[in-house]
């Protein structure tokens, strides 16, 4: 044996345990966390200026409350306890201020616009019940109120216009309860086994058949968590018109495919034993097979996102910057959430892109369902912004705002979390190739792009709103739909109308309608409308004369007038359909942004109706029209309980104006058709129920600004694609290997309801 061989293993022995050691030491020592990398100097003169956009202040709108208080000469009730007979403030928002006065300061160093607002009144403790809107202003320190209600609407706002306050809707109840209610004991406590705590309702609008009408479907539900898919099979048509509450009264019942004059008639039929009843299964108030509690135990964690480096975004006030990107945000009280002054690479593309309006018309065999045509502005998509949980709404690591509010009270209310804006690597590639022909190479860029999003939850339905920034230069509108379904007690030809749910429920057949403003600015104000598509034209070879070849061509027509650029809902549209610059890119092409719409919307309702003018803007899947301060939305929260008589109508928009080398607006509208099915049950998942719009760059720009990204991976056969310096991504396990500062778990969601 070599006398050397022993004292070789005993060092190579040793070797090993020493290395082993090493390992074993490191997996117990605790990794770094993950560090911010300082940003880069932020633009002060550009977040200044977005404040012209940003939303009051909590103090700013107890400022305009106490003004108001103070000059109006009236008393002003408090809109939690007001009575339909008083006078009360129904919201305070941002007025913001005209474009032209806007880009004045800007973008030519103007005088900054007087920063005021717009505060909705109710009166109706006067000879003339109204609703009158005001500016006020200069914030923060109101000194004058103007009345803008003729100036914005033609015409003074008819009281019965005004949309149900949340007292309004407690009031009903307590009628309901004390007063209807009380016509017909034997029937809810043998029936519906009624204690005054077991039965939730849910109303529905438009409140009539025509103007002046305030009679409202009160729909009977068992009050169990998911109580919208828990119908009783009650329903209670009330009128509460007068502005006296002891006049109210019941105009109609319904129960179980029967109608009666009043709840004294329904009463004395179930007595005399001529109704059919149909008992309901009393719920547990989990709500059973409504119940969002998992079935399943945690296991494993979901896949989480981190920041290595820390945000690559910042937020400062209202204004966000991103890569190449800058925008303001805000959120109004009725429209929900919105963007200002949008550049990217420093030059302005939208001057605005908003939320104006959700719609869903439903049907049913049953009266409170199918009268049900929703126009969720009118109850508030930003007021009833919900805080958001981290982990599932947003991402964990997400950067989450505080929005604030004054609406139906005279204090200002704070949301906490109810913005969120994050950085998301979409888990695919934005543009690659792989090439093995001639050259051997490899080229990439990872799909990441900043998202901020609000959710609305308007009574059973959630709507997820996005708004996605790309490194490619183009911006997603998106909004998906979740939360539970509406239903119908099931009776008769329910089938008719939707699919059943469960033992008494029918999920019943809705559309769902969504309105955008996307104020285009490409390259400059004054643009035009262009639509590029195909067509074939047969041709013969030209090295084969005989052979005929079918090729397609590009097509281009300029859009001239508003007429030509309002596309019809299911009609084909050009594909190509963008707004065009007055000025070009290198290769001698107009500069544009293109529109592109995803959307499966069902159909619109029959313009023949008494009230479709007041969602016009539904007729059109795309209308381009020339920008007027005096049209600033597509709707008016009055529209949904006077439909009949529109205060906005969208269709007086399209006048055939000339819309070439003019400052225009797109009103987009997306949708989808919902036949709610089992598996809505629980309720609605999101997979399915997205849609919404591009806004591309065409021509914009001279290549694709995403080459100039710092994510970007390349790298060649004849390269060290492992070296760091070649491939970032080779060296991840060191910069990426930290442990994400998550913080702790917090929801205010249930505080202040």
């Amino acid at each position: 044996m070599n006398p050397k061989l022993p004292y070789i293993l005993l060092v190579g022995a040793a070797v090993i345990i020493f290395i082993l050691s090493c390992m074993l030491l490191s997996r117990g020592r605790r990794l770094p966390s993950c560090e911010s990398q300082p940003s880069n100097a932020q633009k002060t003169r550009l977040m200044n200026q977005n404040l012209v956009f940003a939303d009051l202040t909590p103090e700013e709108m107890a400022q305009v409350v106490r003004y108001l208080r103070a000059n109006l000469g009236v008393q002003l009730v408090d809109a939690f306890r007001a009575k339909p007979s008083d006078n009360c403030i129904a919201s305070v928002d941002l007025q913001v201020p005209a474009k032209a006065e806007v880009l004045r300061f800007l973008d030519a160093g103007g005088a900054r616009p007087r920063r005021e607002a717009l505060a909705v009144l109710y009166f109706g403790n006067q000879p003339d019940p109204n609703v009158t809107e005001y500016v006020v202003g200069p914030l923060p320190t109101p000194a004058y109120h103007w009345d803008v209600t003729v100036q914005k609407y033609g015409g003074k706002v008819p009281y019965h216009r005004r949309p149900m306050l949340g007292s309004e809707y407690e009031q009903v109840g307590v009628f309901l309860e004390t007063v209807a209610f009380a016509a017909a004991p034997t029937f809810l406590q043998e029936v519906l086994e009624y204690d005054s705590t077991n039965v939730a309702f849910q109303t529905t609008a438009p409140h009539g058949f025509q103007s002046g009408d305030r009679k409202s479907w009160f729909i009977l539900f068992q009050n169990v968590s998911g109580f919208s898919v828990h119908p009783l099979g009650l329903e209670v048509l009330v009128d509460h018109s007068s502005l006296d509450i002891s006049r109210w009264a019941v105009s109609r019942v319904f129960y179980n495919g029967q109608y009666y004059r009043d709840m004294i008639q329904l009463e004395s039929a179930y007595v005399q034993g001529r109704i059919s009843v149909e008992k309901v299964r009393k719920a547990p108030w989990d709500g059973d097979f409504s119940s969002m509690k998992p079935r399943a135990p945690w296991a494993a964690l979901f896949p989480l996102q981190y920041e290595p480096q820390g945000p690559r975004y910042s937020i400062r006030n209202n204004l966000v910057l991103f890569q190449a990107w800058s925008f303001a945000f805000g959120l109004s009280v009725s429209r929900g959430l919105r963007l200002f002054d949008i550049r990217h690479k420093g030059e302005r593309v939208a001057y605005e892109i908003s939320v104006q309006e959700a719609l869903s018309v439903y049907g049913s065999n049953c009266p409170g369902g199918m009268s049900t045509r929703y126009m969720d502005g009118s109850f508030g998509l930003g007021r009833y912004t919900s805080p958001l949980v981290r982990g599932v709404d947003c991402p964990y690591s997400a950067t989450y705002v505080d929005t604030h509010s004054l609406s139906e009270t005279l204090r200002p209310s704070t949301r906490k979390a109810s913005l969120c804006i994050f950085e998301q690597n979409l888990g695919s590639p934005l543009r690659r190739h792989y090439s093995n022909l001639q050259s051997l190479y490899y080229g990439g860029l990872v799909n990441s792009a900043l998202v901020i999003r609000s959710i609305t939850t308007v009574g059973n339905y959630d709507y997820v709103w996005d708004f996605i920034f790309y490194q490619n230069g183009a911006i997603e509108g998106k909004v998906q739909a979740t939360g539970y379904p509406s239903s119908s007690f099931l009776h008769g030809d329910g089938l008719r109308y939707g699919n059943r749910l469960w033992e008494h429920t029918l999920g019943t057949i809705h559309t769902h309608f969504i309105n955008y403003k996307v104020d285009l600015d490409v390259g400059g104000v004054k643009n035009s409308l262009v639509a590029h598509d195909m067509a074939f034209e047969m041709t013969r070879a030209p090295w084969s004369p005989e052979q005929q070849i079918e090729r397609p061509r590009l097509t281009k027509k300029v859009l001239d007038t508003e007429d030509q650029a309002a596309f019809r809902l299911q009609s084909k549209m050009p594909r190509y359909t963008y707004f065009a610059a007055n000025s070009k890119n290198k290769w001698g092409h107009q500069r544009g942004y293109r529109i592109q719409i995803t959307s499966l919307a069902g159909d619109h309702i029959p313009e023949a109706s008494a009230m479709e003018r007041a969602i016009s803007w539904a007729r059109y899947q795309l209308a381009v029209t020339r920008r007027k301060e005096e049209e600033p939305t597509s709707t008016s929260v009055y529209n949904q309980n006077d439909p009949w008589t529109p205060t906005v109508a969208f269709a007086d928009f399209i006048n055939n104006e000339t819309i070439t080398n003019e400052d225009l607006v797109a009103w987009i509208t997306t949708g989808f058709l919902h036949i709610p099915h089992s598996e809505d049950i629980p309720n609605t998942v999101t997979v399915g129920n997205s849609v919404g719009f591009l806004l591309r760059p065409y021509n914009y720009y001279d290549l694709d600004p995403s080459i100039y990204s710092h994510d970007g991976v390349f790298f060649t056969n004849e390269q060290d694609f492992m070296a760091c310096e070649i491939n970032p991504l080779a060296c991840l396990p060191k910069t990426a290997s930290c442990l994400p500062n998550f913080p702790p778990f917090t929801y205010d969601g249930f505080q202040n309801m």
